[in-house]
């Protein structure tokens, strides 16, 4: 694979699981320890970092290497944080909360537990429990 194909994929995956972590440049300079530049090189697809760098970047983001260096769908892009796809999901699945309904993308867990406490509590009174 040719370099300039590898820093697009690396930049493209850097900065979607860095908005995934909720995480910046600013953030990614201070804990590498580089210059703004540097970070923005580095998103811009501009540079590549070490070997070194890229597995401590990983470590930093939760993820793993091979998710910083292949280029991949994220199974759910939709919701950026886990634990807000994970709440949306289980409202999917439940046949009695399956509404429909239509999350902003950058749903908080607890916007979406709210919404599932609602669901369930509608539900409860509708059955008279």
């Amino acid at each position: 694979m040719a370099e300039e194909t590898l820093r697009i994929i690396f930049a493209k995956q850097l900065n979607y699981y860095m908005e995934v972590a909720g995480k910046t440049q600013a953030d990614l300079c201070k804990f590498m320890n580089v210059s703004s530049a540097t970070a923005s090189d580095w998103c811009n697809a501009n540079k590549m970092p070490r070997t070194d760098k890229i597995q401590a970047i990983a470590r930093w983001l939760g993820v793993g290497i091979g998710d910083l260096m292949e280029e991949k769908e994220p199974e759910n892009e939709y919701y950026l944080n886990p634990e807000t796809q994970k709440i949306a999901q289980e409202i999917y699945e439940n046949k009695n909360l399956s509404l429909l309904f239509d999350a902003a993308r950058d749903a908080s867990p607890e916007d979406l537990q709210t919404v599932h406490t609602m669901l369930s509590a509608l539900k409860k009174k509708e059955n008279h429990e």
